[in-house]
C-alpha cells in the first residue's frame, strides 16, 4: 500500500463498522441471504492487510529505485500534465486487469493472489486481507509506464487511487447502481462476481476501477445467481501461515513429485487445477464441462 491508502487506513475502519452494524440491522429484520462478519473470518484478514503494509513498505525500496532507474531511461518524455494523467489512469488500469487476469491464469501467480479470495465472507474487511507475496509479482507488469514515461511518483499515486476505488466495491450492502455506471465501471454487483465460485463465475471480472477491459477481452460476466464466496476447495482455516502460504506449499510439492521437467513447469505456469492426467480441472475446463460458452 502507498502512503494514501496507508493514512485512509481509518476510514476503512470507521466503514467497516458502519458496514457491520447495517447488515446486523438487516439480518435482524430476517435478510439471512446477506453473509455478513464474522470475528475470526475479520480478524485474518485484518491481520493479512497488516501483514501486506510491513512486506510492501520493504519491497516498495527495491521497486522504486528499479522505476526511477527505468524512468531515466524512459523511452518517452511524456511530462507531468493533465492530459498525462488521463493517459496514466487508462494504462495503470489496464495494467492492472492484465496483472490480475494472469494472477488467476498462472499458478504460481495465484499462489500469490488467491489468499485475497480465501474467505468466505464478503465485506468490505474482504477487502484488506491482502496478499504476503504480491508485493514481488506486480512489479512483473507494472516496469513498462515508467519505461514509456510515466513519472514513478504518478504512476505510484494511481495504483493508491485504484487501490482506494477498490475498497468500497467488496460489499453486499450495495445492490446494482444506475446502468450506465455498471456499463464501464467495477461496481459491487461485478466484484461479487469475481469472488464467487460458482462455475460461470471462475475467473470473471477482473477490472480494477474500470470494467470495459473485461467486456472487451471476454471475461466479463454479469451478476445472476446467488454468489457462493471463497475458493473452490474452500481454506476453512484462519492460521496466518496457512492463508499466506499454502498454495505455495501446495504448487511447490506437485512440482517436486512431477515426473518431467514439462510436468513441473506445468504446475508452475500452468492455470490453478492443471493436472497432466486430468484428475484436477483448470477454470477454463470447468466452464467447458459445464457448457458456458464464454471459457
Amino acid at each position: 500500500m502507498s502512503d494514501v491508502v496507508f493514512y485512509a487506513v481509518p476510514v476503512f475502519v470507521a466503514l467497516m463498522v458502519v458496514e457491520g452494524l447495517l447488515l446486523a440491522g438487516r439480518r435482524r429484520r430476517g435478510e439471512r441471504s446477506l453473509v455478513g462478519y464474522e470475528a475470526r473470518d475479520t480478524r485474518t484478514s485484518l491481520l493479512m492487510g497488516v501483514g501486506n503494509v510491513v512486506v510492501s513498505g520493504v519491497v516498495k525500496g527495491v521497486t522504486a529505485v528499479l522505476f526511477f532507474w527505468l524512468y531515466e531511461h524512459r523511452l518517452f518524455d511524456l511530462g507531468t500534465g493533465p492530459r498525462v494523467w488521463v493517459a496514466l489512469f487508462f494504462a495503470e488500469d489496464l495494467t492492472y486487469y492484465a496483472w490480475h487476469r494472469a494472477s488467476h491464469e498462472v499458478r504460481f501467480l495465484w499462489a500469490a493472489h488467491e489468499n485475497h479470495h480465501s474467505s468466505e465472507h464478503f465485506n468490505l474487511s474482504t477487502a484488506l486481507r491482502q496478499s504476503l507475496t504480491t508485493p514481488f509479482t506486480t512489479p512483473l507488469f507494472y516496469w513498462w509506464l515508467p519505461l514509456f514515461g510515466f513519472h514513478p511518483v504518478m504512476m505510484l499515486t494511481q495504483v493508491a487511487i485504484s487501490l482506494l476505488y477498490q475498497f468500497w466495491i467488496h460489499t453486499e450492502l450495495i445492490d446494482r447502481l444506475p446502468r450506465w455506471f455498471e456499463a464501464f465501471a467495477n461496481t459491487p454487483s461485478h466484484h461479487r462476481v469475481h469472488h464467487g465460485t460458482n462455475v460461470e463465475y471462475l475467473d470473471r471480472n477482473h477490472g480494477g476501477i474500470l470494467i470495459v477491459w473485461d467486456r472487451l477481452f471476454g471475461t466479463f460476466e454479469p451478476e445472476r445467481a446467488r454468489v457462493v464466496y471463497g475458493l473452490t476447495k474452500q481454506l476453512r482455516s484462519f492460521d496466518l501461515r496457512r492463508v499466506a502460504f499454502h498454495d505455495w506449499v501446495d504448487m511447490l510439492r506437485a512440482a517436486a513429485r512431477a515426473r518431467s521437467w514439462r510436468e513441473a513447469l506445468g504446475f508452475v505456469l500452468a492455470p490453478p487445477g492443471w493436472s497432466p492426467d486430468g484428475s484436477t480441472l483448470t477454470a477454463k475446463q470447468l466452464r467447458l464441462r459445464a457448457g458456458r460458452i464464454a471459457a
